[in-house]
């Protein structure tokens, strides 16, 4: 394990028509209902402690009980090791904890690529979010095997395109999906053996309200989709969210979505890693998922950011059961 201790487990360009996603018959989610239920208690990527617990919290919440009652077959996978902080030095302050985030990140892109060749949703809970660079990196190996992309949705508060030049705090949480489209420090870049995992044009950032100036820079430089909270103000999530799905559903293999919790409203998610007030309401978190789940493109999915330090009874780490719910399918009636 390269050293490492076992963490425990627990006691914009124009976009084409909005119309719904043709479903993916290559999709895991329009054939079977297994998902691959992993834990990735990381939070070596974080500006604050905490978000190492949330898969616990997740877990606490009943997931599997509340998969299980919905019908899927839950694969429990257990957890991905993670360094202990306490026995790591942050090393280069502008990529704080990078080597021990590449060896984590590197097992879970090798177990995410196994359940999906099993059959499986991989469902990975963080954790933060540097956790995607392993699921993503997992998922679009395994498309890649057949000569596909892979389509990202990330719904987020943050664009995470930072790289240790722009970053304001060297925090890795704030640069996975530089990385995945091939910037950033190579060390880094060596969960895609040095190459661009995704292409720009399949990836489609909703919920942005946050975002450092060398961000900004990077959207507009490669093309990446955004929608705004202003937008969905304007428009209306279910137009914005069939635009995003349209993109990462557009030419490609089938559809990864990272969720970090706090792309929705502090009021709503008070447990969360990086809290900015004027987020998603429940409702329209719940409406993106359940437009996810129609698309019947799922091949993998992450929640991360779920920090049970800073929140209530809970309420947060149930909130992402919920919505993982309805990314799998539950609805109303």
């Amino acid at each position: 394990m390269d050293g490492d201790t076992e963490s425990p487990s627990p006691a914009t360009p124009a976009p084409p028509s909005p119309a719904t996603p043709s479903p993916h018959s290559s999709s895991p989610s329009a054939t079977k209902r297994t998902v691959g239920l992993l834990g990735v208690p990381l939070d070596l990527g974080a500006g604050r402690r905490g978000t190492d617990m949330g898969p616990s919290a997740i877990r606490l919440a009943g997931v599997t009980n509340r998969l299980e009652a919905l019908g899927v077959t839950v694969d429990d996978l257990g957890y991905v090791a993670v360094a202990s902080p306490e026995t790591r030095t942050p090393g280069n302050e502008r990529l704080r904890f990078g080597r021990e985030i590449l060896r984590t990140s590197l097992r879970l892109r090798d177990r995410v690529r196994q359940s999906i060749r099993s059959g499986a949703i991989p469902l990975v809970l963080g954790g933060d979010h540097s956790v995607a660079m392993g699921t993503i990196a997992g998922t679009a190996a395994h498309l890649a095997d057949s000569g596909q992309s892979l389509g990202v949705l990330w719904i987020d508060a943050h664009a995470d395109l930072n790289t240790p030049e722009s970053s304001p705090s060297g925090n890795v949480h704030g640069m996975p999906l530089a990385v995945l489209l091939g910037r950033g420090d190579p060390l880094l870049l060596q969960i895609g053996g040095g190459a661009p995992v995704l292409s720009p044009e399949h990836v489609a950032i909703v919920g942005l309200r946050d975002v450092d100036a060398g961000e900004a820079r990077r959207i507009r430089n490669l093309g990446v989709h955004v929608w705004t909270m202003k937008e969905i103000d304007e428009r209306g999530m279910s137009t914005c969210i069939r635009e995003a799905l349209a993109i990462a559903t557009n030419d490609t293999g089938g559809l990864h979505l990272s969720f970090d919790m706090d792309s929705l409203d502090p009021e709503t998610a008070p447990g969360v890693g990086t809290p900015v007030p004027g987020g998603l309401t429940y409702r329209e978190a719940h409406l993106a998922c359940e437009l996810i789940a129609e698309s019947n493109a799922l091949l993998s999915m992450e929640f991360v950011e779920v920090n049970p330090i800073l929140d209530d009874r809970n309420r947060t780490g149930q909130l992402a059961v919920e919505l993982i719910m309805s990314t799998l399918g539950k609805t109303i009636v």
